[in-house]
């Protein structure tokens, strides 16, 4: 196999289970659910964890046959500009940016407060300076620059580190479900929220989700309260598809990479809802607290000593999820720097290693700015929007792509399609208008501006500039053929 500006070969299948593990189980194991269920959906929360886990396997399954079919750096973006052209593939490439850019620096600003957290639990002091939701901190300075360090000179050591760290928050992730059952009583799981709780006022429209302003009615609790946490939920399960951003450093990627996304996906779906079980189970819903639910669950059932553990796992955790998405924003900048959509020079490959370490010191800089100076905390649901808005294409590239190219080898095959891909498609879009309004609006005033750029940058220094506009389906850029 031949490929041109090529990343080293690094990963086997493990690797990538691993890596899919490292950036889906984060804190959101531990405050997700609980937020969720005290304030939104109750013990329904365990069937939001299963709707959103569904929506999120549909997709995944997409995402396996378009990445055995073209397993390179770049995912949804180098599906989208195979199958749809450059200027979608560009939209796409700008939403990826956002969703794992503003991710990364918003897993960092929630590791700082946790690691915070962690020491305060052992008894050690620590100043304003080092942690604090708003404003500089030093914590996340350091997670930031540690991790972009390792990414950007050797991804080697990363993923051994890696391995270590997600072994070690599944040991702790194994306590929670065995003690925390020890506790639980099924009474908790079967108490239904008596009177539905508004959501908004009638002048807080825009903190409304689109579905709910469509018929009407937003509350908390009851079916509407079940549907409206799913996209929440739907932010600890995003990260299987930067697994595919791995695909060419991957050996045997094209049966390796769908089954080491499937299985990561699966395992941390079950994983979730062991935890969500055990939690409503261990209290009822109304005791659950906002800021460390899980921890203050065990706190209320007598087992002190499991908070230091979920403070301990939450900082791995937190950790691995920072590592994994440099990792995948890397290489889709990559991609989109050798296609000459964004600067060349962000295309580079350094050491002995081969790593993009010019697109990660740049992204890494990024990260710590947005981190430690823009409202990150409050902008969670643009991930997630980011994010979805892939899936759907993607999902529609499977459907698209049976159709133009029929006889193109597929490592993988979605079942059932075109359904398959049709049903992901809605379930996407469901979840997606089950956002709140103010996360749309930002969300098209970032494509505003990726259009901007597009314009004015990506189209006069595309490596196919000139074929654009002409009336014929895209081809692969040079990258992506293999022979």
């Amino acid at each position: 196999m031949l490929r041109t500006a090529g990343l080293r070969e690094i990963y086997t299948r493990n690797d990538l289970i691993v890596l899919g593990l490292g950036v889906m189980i984060g804190a959101g194991i531990f405050s997700i659910a609980g937020r969720q269920a005290a304030s939104m959906a109750g013990p329904g929360v365990i069937l939001s964890f299963m709707i959103a886990g569904i929506t999120s396997l549909l997709a995944a399954i997409c995402y396996a046959e378009l990445c055995s079919t073209m397993p390179v750096s770049g995912s949804a973006y180098t599906y989208t500009y195979v199958i749809f052209g450059e200027v979608w593939a560009w939209i796409i490439g700008w939403s990826l940016i956002l969703e794992m850019e503003l991710a990364a620096a918003v897993v960092a600003r929630v590791w700082s407060l946790y690691f915070a957290q962690m020491l305060t639990e052992l008894g050690v002091t620590v100043p304003a300076l080092l942690s604090r939701p708003e404003g500089f901190d030093l914590f996340t300075l350091l997670i930031l620059t540690t991790l972009t360090g390792i990414v950007a000179f050797n991804a080697k050591v990363g993923l051994r580190a890696l391995w270590v760290m997600v072994s070690a928050k599944l040991v702790g992730i194994s306590a929670v479900i065995i003690i925390g059952s020890l506790h639980f009583n099924a009474g908790n799981i079967a108490q239904i929220p008596v009177d539905p709780a508004p959501l908004v006022t009638d002048a807080d429209t825009l903190h409304s989700t689109v579905f709910g302003l469509l018929i009407g009615e937003t509350h908390a609790f009851g079916w509407f309260g079940i549907l409206a946490a799913t996209p929440a939920i739907a932010f600890a399960y995003l990260g299987f598809d930067i697994v595919t951003t791995a695909a060419e450093e991957t050996k045997d990627a094209t049966r390796t990479v769908p089954q080491g996304m499937i299985r990561a996906l699966a395992t941390a779906t079950v994983i979730y809802i062991a935890v969500a079980v055990v939690m409503i189970g261990m209290v009822t819903y109304s005791k659950i607290t906002q800021g460390a639910p899980l921890a203050d669950a065990f706190r209320l059932v007598g087992e002190t000593f499991m908070v230091h553990v979920i403070n301990i796992t939450a900082v791995l955790g937190l950790t691995t999820v920072v590592f994994v998405l440099l990792v995948g924003q890397t290489r889709v900048v990559f991609a989109m720097a050798r296609d000459g959509l964004l600067p060349t020079q962000l295309a580079r490959l350094s050491g002995s290693h081969r790593t993009p370490a010019t697109a990660t010191l740049v992204i890494g800089a990024i990260a710590i700015l947005l981190a430690e100076f823009g409202p990150v905390l409050t902008l969670e649901q643009l991930v997630v929007i980011g994010t979805l808005f892939a899936f759907m294409i993607v999902s529609a590239g499977v459907i698209s792509m049976r159709r133009s190219m029929p006889d193109l080898p597929r490592g993988f095959k979605v079942p059932g399609s075109p359904l398959v891909p049709a049903l992901s498609i809605v379930a996407t879009l469901w979840l997606m208008l089950n956002l709140q309004v103010i996360t749309w609006l930002y969300f098209v005033l970032w494509m505003a501006v990726g259009v901007l750029v597009y314009q004015l940058y990506g189209r006069r220094h595309s490596a196919l500039a000139p074929t654009i506009g002409r009336h014929r389906r895209p081809q692969p850029p040079k990258h992506q053929t293999r022979t």
